[in-house]
C-alpha cells in the first residue's frame, strides 16, 4: 500500500490516543492474537481478570471471533479516534451509535472468506437486533477489567510518545516521523512523498491535504485506516512500553546507578527516557507526588534533568549527562 502526502498534509496531521483501541488490543493480546513481547508480566498479572471476563461475558468471545490477523476486521469495533480528545466513554458512544445496517454489512465482510466458523453462541449474538450494544458491552467490560485499572500509567506512556513524535514531525518532516515507527513502513521522498506499507495491498491513497492521524499503542501493532468515513490513520507501537511494568522489581539486586543515587531516584531518572510531567511519573512509578518532586529537584540541581514547558504543562527530560548515567 502507498499513501501519498504533500507539505499541506504535514500541517494537517495530528496525533491522538485511543483508550478503546487499547482495550480491543489488550483482549487480542490475551487471546494470543498479538505478541506479548515486553508485556509478559502484565499479561500474567491480568490473566485471572481475563479468564473471569471470558466466563461471565459471552459477547467477549463473540468479539474475539471477529478479530483476525490479516484480512478485514469490522471497522465499527475499533474505529480510529477522531482527534477530539475523547475519553473511553466518548469513543464507546461512537461505537454504540453505529447503525445496525452498517454493522451487519461490516460483519458480513468480516466473516467472508476461509475463516473458521464462529461458535454457535457467537452467531446468535451476531444475529441479534441488539448486536451493536452487545459488542459494545463486551468492550466496556474488557475496559473495566483489564485496562482501566492501569490507564493512568498507560496514558502516560502514550502521551510521552505522542509529544516526542509530534515534535519530530514538525521539526524534521515526514522522513523523521516515519523512520522508526515500524519496520514495515518506508518513506520515499519526492515532490509528492510516499509512505509505503509492505503487504499485499497494491492500492495508492492520496491524503489530499487532509493530513494523517498517528495513534500510538501499548498493546497493539501496526494498523492502517484508509477507508471512508474514517480519517486516514496509522496505529503504531509506542516506545517505552517496558515502563508499563512500573517500579523496579523489589527483589532485583541493586545495580551501580541504584547504589549511586538511590533506588527510587534511579527509577525516576530511568523513567525520563522520554519527557514526562511530575504527575505522569507518579502514575508510572507508583511513588508519592512529594517524593517524585523531591527526586526531580535533586536530579535537576545535579544537572541530570532539565525542565521544559509545553503549553501549561511542565515536563522533565534527561540532559545528556543524565542519559549517560542512566544508560544500560
Amino acid at each position: 500500500m502507498r499513501i501519498e502526502v504533500t507539505p499541506a498534509d504535514l500541517a494537517a496531521s495530528r496525533y491522538a490516543i485511543s483508550p478503546l483501541g487499547e482495550t480491543v488490543s489488550a483482549l487480542r493480546l490475551h487471546a494470543g492474537q498479538r505478541s506479548t513481547d515486553g508485556l509478559g508480566p502484565w499479561v500474567t498479572r491480568t490473566r485471572p481478570a481475563y479468564d473471569r471476563l471470558r466466563r461471565e461475558v459471552p459477547a467477549v468471545g463473540a468479539l474475539l471471533a471477529l478479530l483476525h490477523r490479516g484480512g478485514y476486521n469490522a471497522d465499527f469495533i475499533q474505529p480510529p479516534p477522531d482527534g477530539s480528545a475523547r475519553d473511553f466513554h466518548g469513543e464507546l458512544a461512537a461505537v454504540r451509535a453505529t447503525p445496525l445496517a452498517q454493522a451487519r454489512d461490516e460483519l458480513a465482510r468480516n466473516l467472508a472468506g476461509p475463516r473458521a466458523t464462529p461458535p454457535a453462541y457467537a452467531r446468535q449474538i451476531y444475529a441479534s437486533p441488539k448486536m451493536v450494544d452487545l459488542i459494545a458491552d463486551a468492550i466496556e467490560a474488557a475496559w473495566q477489567a483489564l485496562v482501566e485499572p492501569d490507564w493512568p500509567r498507560l496514558r502516560a506512556i502514550l502521551e510521552r510518545d505522542l509529544v516526542r513524535r509530534a515534535g519530530r514531525l514538525l521539526a524534521y518532516g515526514w522522513g523523521a516521523a516515519i523512520a522508526d515507527l515500524d519496520p514495515r513502513l518506508r518513506w520515499i521522498p519526492g515532490e509528492v512523498g510516499v509512505i509505503e506499507i509492505s503487504g499485499d495491498d497494491p492500492e495508492t491513497h492520496s491524503l489530499a491535504g487532509r493530513g494523517l492521524l498517528f495513534v500510538p499503542t501499548v498493546f497493539g501493532t501496526l494498523i492502517t485506516y484508509v477507508e471512508q468515513p474514517w480519517p486516514y490513520a496509522i496505529v503504531y507501537r509506542a516506545t517505552g512500553v517496558a515502563e508499563l511494568l512500573g517500579p523496579p522489581d523489589p527483589t532485583r539486586p541493586d545495580d551501580a546507578l541504584d547504589r549511586l543515587v538511590g533506588r527510587s531516584r534511579a527509577a525516576v531518572l530511568r523513567a525520563l527516557a522520554l519527557p514526562a510531567t511530575t504527575s505522569q511519573l507518579v502514575a508510572q512509578l507508583g511513588l508519592s507526588l512529594g517524593g517524585v518532586g523531591d527526586h526531580l529537584t535533586v536530579l535537576r540541581e545535579a544537572g541530570l534533568v532539565s525542565r521544559i514547558r509545553a503549553g501549561r504543562a511542565v515536563r522533565y527530560r534527561r540532559t545528556p549527562l543524565g542519559d549517560a548515567l542512566a544508560a544500560d
